[in-house]
């Protein structure tokens, strides 16, 4: 059992690499962004705080986006992304999971960062009730959200970026992935097997230059969701700057797909 639980600790600390630390360059962007918090108790009654950064737009019933990062660093990292986004029309809400930023310090585990996620999405709607609520993620975080959107039947569209099918699948796309460890494998966020579940549109978007995650799975992803959906393959995007290599890409999907106006291009964001 000793055994057991140190190889569930090994996994959880790899795949989600927990930090404080901000992405070099990003703290600018998070200048004027709003601090909350949000408190929760978790499924064994514990006490979690989370921190999360809140960039609201002037229209006070613009449509709202749950922002979810992927591994290793912190919300604030993910500020320029974030204000991409936000270009887009939507008020948006980016949290950091337990063991990330400020929220409380503990490894964090695929059902915890799920709850987490539950936890913002709760705060939305108490929050800011009657708008809608759209949820967004990146790479680890976009497994998370489709897990999330899977729970939820209130969400009016799901995006998902640079995204995989499951742990699993991921491990075998690595160059020692011939190895027999998918057994062995905890944290399995089978993203693929959840995806089918949602209820909402879903907009999954990859980087043609993504050398972490394959866009192949990306594709396998959205072929296991149903209509309405999207798939957009950015050519050039790598795992971490198709945000901004495809944000006109963005524009015309979330139109298409939301039914999201085009903001002005005064508020257009690089």
């Amino acid at each position: 059992m000793a055994g057991c639980t140190s190889l569930d600790e090994r996994q959880r600390a790899w795949i989600f690499q927990p930090s404080k630390s901000t992405w070099w360059g990003s703290a600018a962007a998070a200048e004027g962004m709003q601090e909350v918090w949000i408190e929760h108790g978790d499924a064994q009654g514990r006490p979690v705080r989370l921190h999360g950064l809140w960039l609201d737009q002037p229209q006070a019933d613009a449509p709202v986006l749950l922002y979810l990062h992927g591994a290793r660093w912190n919300v604030r990292s993910s500020a320029m992304r974030m204000r991409r986004l936000h270009s887009l029309g939507y008020a948006v809400l980016g949290i950091d999971y337990r063991g990330f930023g400020l929220s409380t310090d503990e490894l964090p585990s695929e059902q915890t960062a799920v709850e987490d996620a539950r936890a913002a999405w709760d705060w939305l709607a108490r929050e800011h009730p009657g708008r809608r609520r759209t949820v967004f993620g990146h790479s680890l975080g976009g497994a998370i959200a489709v897990a999330l959107a899977a729970q939820v039947d209130d969400e009016a569209g799901v995006i998902v970026e640079g995204t995989f099918t499951s742990i699993p699948d991921v491990v075998a796309s690595f160059r020692w992935g011939w190895l027999p460890v998918g057994p062995l494998i905890t944290q399995r966020f089978e993203a693929v097997s959840q995806v089918a579940h949602i209820g909402s549109p879903l907009l999954v978007v990859h980087g043609s230059e993504d050398t972490l995650i394959p866009p192949a799975l990306g594709r396998q992803l959205y072929e296991q969701a149903r209509e309405p959906k999207r798939f957009v393959l950015v050519e050039g995007g790598s795992h971490h700057n198709t945000n901004a290599v495809g944000l006109d890409r963005y524009r015309e999907a979330v139109a298409e797909l939301f039914g999201l106006a085009v903001p002005d291009e005064a508020t257009r964001v690089r």
